[in-house]
């Protein structure tokens, strides 16, 4: 039997991403991990956000893929992102560099990649995994805050574009709240004056307020998909709750 929605995740093979493959909503659907490492069961496709030259088989796979496709759905959420973390003039430079790649460059052209290849008579759409970094200055992450902030704004313009121009492919941006997996865990273990948030998140992890499993963000955000209203940015919570 033919699968009737397609869904691509990458780097779901942990975290989030991990979260949302175990959750996704559709019975019949083929599920695809896009990442550096190979899922334990899901279809895998290698590509390294730190390395455009592994994005072009992305774009293949996206053609490909959909050429002749007859069914229900087609969506990418882009998940994936690469940790840095230190102050300007502090870091090492090439990492710094390799961090806008990752998580500036890389959702764009992915993103132009996946709306390039959808096509007509089925859903399709597009979801960008932002953060309240995107409008709040988090110290230490000056790198993924205006990454996300430019995916964002990103988002608002590509749907613009497609409201003039008829398309009926969705697009949206989602902050997806306080989310219990390894990298935060690590970031809360972090003295204030190496990451000023870092106590914080200590705190907010062991009271447990406003705090989500992989498993429960993700779902809320399946619930959230296809966006109903004309917001570019859902918000399921904020990073943190600060005291």
């Amino acid at each position: 039997m033919a699968q009737d929605t397609i869904v691509w995740i990458s780097g779901a093979t942990q975290g989030l991403g991990s979260g949302l493959a175990a959750t996704v909503p559709f019975e019949n659907a083929r599920v695809i991990n896009l990442s550096l490492y190979p899922h334990s069961t899901l279809e895998s496709l290698y590509f390294d956000l730190t390395e455009p030259s592994t994005w072009e088989a992305v774009g293949e796979h996206f053609r490909e893929t959909l050429r002749d496709f007859t069914g229900k759905r087609a969506i990418f959420i882009h998940n994936a992102i690469v940790h840095g973390l230190g102050y300007v003039t502090e870091v090492d430079r090439a990492a710094y560099q390799m961090e806008f790649v990752a998580n500036a460059l890389a959702p764009l052209i992915l993103g132009d990649m996946f709306l390039s290849a959808v096509g007509e008579g089925y859903e399709s759409g597009l979801a960008m995994i932002t953060s309240a970094g995107a409008r709040s200055p988090f110290e230490g992450h000056s790198a993924y805050c205006a990454a996300k902030a430019a995916v964002e704004m990103w988002v608002r313009t590509v749907r613009r574009e497609f409201k003039r121009r008829g398309k009926k492919t969705w697009v949206v941006g989602i902050r997806p709240g306080f989310v219990d997996t390894p990298s935060t865990r690590a970031e809360a273990e972090l003295p204030a004056d190496v990451y000023p948030l870092g106590p914080q998140m200590a705190k907010q992890l062991a009271s447990r307020e406003a705090v989500m499993t992989p498993e429960e963000a993700a779902r809320g955000i399946w619930a959230m998909l296809p966006p109903k209203g004309d917001d570019s940015i859902l918000l399921q919570g904020e990073m943190v709750v600060v005291s």
